[in-house]
This record gives C-alpha cells, sequence and structure tokens, in this order.
C-alpha cells in the first residue's frame, strides 16, 4: 500500500530511544523529510550514520523536552527549515522509579509528567498553529497500554499516560474539523532500553532480560513483548491519510490485552 507520505515533514521527539529510532527509519524508508530531537549531541552524532536518508532530508535538534521555549525553537526551525510541517510525532517518554505510593514523592511524580504530559502539551501547542493554517496533517502520540491500565510501583507512569490520553482526545476534537487528524498508539512492553530498566526497577538482578520476558510477556496472548518496529509500522499508517477518518482513538499493540477488559 502507498501511503503517500514521500516528502512529507516529519516531526520526532525523542529520536534516539528505541522506538524513536524505529519511527525514523520507518518514516525515512517512506521517503520522509525529518525534523528530529534528541537530548544529547553524542546520541544524535551516533545514530544519524545508522540512518539511510538524504542529508537535504534531515534536520538534528538538541531539546530539553520539559522546556517549552526548546520545543518552540525545534517546531519553529522545522517549519523554517523545511517551509511546512505535515506529521508531529510526541514521542519522548520516562518510566519514573518503580515506587508503591507509601514512597512516591511529589518531584518524582513531576519528573515523570513534565516528560510524558507537559512535553506532549508543549509539542502540540506549538505545532497546532501551522497543521490549522495548513489544513491537513496528523498528530500521532506515542502514549502506553498504561493509558488503559496500571501496574503496582507505577502509579506515576501509568496516570501520566492516562492523562496523554486525555491530552490527545481533546486535541482530536479541536483539531479534527480543520483537517488535522491526532491519535495516540499504546504498546504494552516494548523490546526497548527502557522496558530493561522497567526490568531492572521490578526484579533488580534477579532475572535476565529473556526471563523478565518470559514473565511480563505472559500477559500477552503471543508471550513476547512488542517490538519498536511495530510501533513505527501503525504510526505510518496514522501518519497517512489513508487513516484520516481515525481520530481521538487510541490504538492498542498489547498481544491481545483489550480482549480482556
Amino acid at each position: 500500500m502507498d501511503l503517500k507520505l514521500k516528502d512529507k515533514v516529519v516531526l520526532v521527539n525523542g529520536s534516539t530511544g528505541g522506538i524513536g529510532q524505529a519511527i525514523c527509519r520507518a518514516f525515512a524508508r517512506e521517503g520522509c523529510k525529518l525534523a528530529i530531537s534528541s537530548t544529547s549531541q553524542a546520541k544524535l552524532d551516533a545514530f544519524v550514520p545508522t540512518l539511510d536518508i538524504a542529508p537535504e532530508n534531515l534536520k538534528t535538534f538538541i531539546v530539553d523536552v520539559t522546556k517549552e521555549d526548546q520545543v518552540k525553537a525545534w517546531v519553529d526551525g522545522a517549519y523554517e527549515h523545511f517551509g511546512h510541517i505535515d506529521v508531529v510525532i510526541p514521542n519522548a517518554g520516562y518510566e519514573g522509579k518503580y515506587q508503591e505510593i507509601a514512597d512516591c514523592t511529589y518531584e518524582d511524580y513531576l519528573k515523570v509528567y513534565n516528560i510524558n504530559v507537559f512535553s506532549v502539551m508543549f509539542v502540540m501547542k506549538h505545532a497546532a498553529p501551522y497543521l490549522i493554517r495548513q489544513g491537513s496533517g496528523a498528530i500521532v502520540t506515542i502514549a502506553s497500554n498504561g493509558s488503559y491500565t496500571t501496574a503496582p510501583g507505577m502509579s506515576a507512569y501509568c496516570s501520566s499516560k492516562h492523562a496523554v490520553a486525555g491530552v490527545a482526545k481533546s486535541v482530536a476534537l479541536e483539531l479534527g474539523p480543520h483537517g488535522v487528524h491526532c491519535n495516540y498508539i499504546c504498546p504494552g512492553g516494548v523490546d526497548t532500553p527502557m522496558i530493561e530498566r522497567i526490568e531492572k526497577n521490578t526484579f533488580g538482578d534477579t532475572k535476565t532480560h529473556e526471563e523478565c520476558e518470559q514473565t511480563f510477556g505472559a500477559a500477552y496472548l503471543d508471550k513476547r513483548y512488542c517490538r519498536p518496529e511495530e510501533v513505527a509500522d501503525l504510526a505510518l499508517y496514522l501518519a497517512s491519510d489513508v487513516s484520516s477518518h481515525i481520530m481521538g482513538s487510541g490504538i492498542r499493540l498489547d498481544g491481545g490485552m483489550d480482549a480482556l477488559c
């Protein structure tokens, strides 16, 4: 299927993480132009040479997604460089610490919310005027199955992802009449460095990565983690005009867990 994404300008933050890299590679293969951000020049320097994309189709930015002025500079800079914006993918995320509620602190919650909720709001806030003016486009937010479910010790993370779902749905209602479709992807455990940190937070050094996947993967019908490429492929579909009648939806990549609800 031709998703007609060639030459579309796509903004991706958290681009050097596991899901972010897969998303960038997927859109590059479609012939898109990418404006990507990371917190680290060293991470960009390591990632960019592995990305099969023409230099003129790539613009990189160093952005702390918790700083609104830096997010605005990224969005404005992408528009100034490429002349338009078509797809916006708020992808940056943070799992926080494994903490039961008696041990939670305002500071720990705030760190999770700053990255998982407020950074998403910043991206949408500053991209929306460009998309509205254009009268077309897509926002594909990388949320989590934690937007629907919960887990002990992860109240900050799961509640933040519930909040992301609320933001995405509200923005979908605002932008849909302007020709912009906005949705969010909700993977379960994804085989990335983040899940390895969650494994460490949960089990310490008592289980290997493979043993942790067996434990966490037992909740999924196929008994495995989601792959980053599966998230990226869904992002392609939701970014394209093929999916333009899907608005405000959270698509679950959860190995069948939705069927149990």
